[in-house]
């Protein structure tokens, strides 16, 4: 997967570039056809040279769709960590929800509705 990380107005240590390619690497296993990530890290309240929260944004291109989650938390690794989270059920629920013609289920309905079009056939 292709990942695309953008620090706003912050330049982004290599430690922390390298924790979230980590993490965004574990989520082609809940979904196998991830396309690319962009990754926006933000600190909020940095006009007024005191920062509150930082704020981590990541958008999944998936074939069809488009996933995005937003997180804010007082670091960028406990937000990236509690994003993962949210990201895994979205991408599994995604998948649940994927018309892919190789599912058992719709298998078994075209096969159904095939011996139904035979036995009308016969007669």
């Amino acid at each position: 997967m292709r990942v695309q990380t953008h620090a706003v107005h912050f330049t982004a240590d290599q430690t922390l570039l390298d924790f979230i390619q980590k993490k965004l690497n574990k989520l082609d296993t809940f979904h196998d056809r991830i396309v690319s990530a962009e990754v926006y890290l933000k600190l909020d309240g940095a006009e007024t040279a005191k920062v509150k929260d930082k704020i981590v944004e990541v958008r999944l291109n998936i074939p069809g769709k488009e996933l995005f989650v937003t997180e804010r938390n007082k670091s960028f690794e406990a937000a990236i960590e509690h994003l993962m989270d949210v990201m895994k059920d979205k991408l599994v629920r995604s998948k649940e929800k994927r018309t892919d013609f190789s599912s058992p289920a719709i298998t078994k309905a075209k096969s159904q509705q095939e011996e139904e079009a035979v036995e009308q056939d016969e007669y």
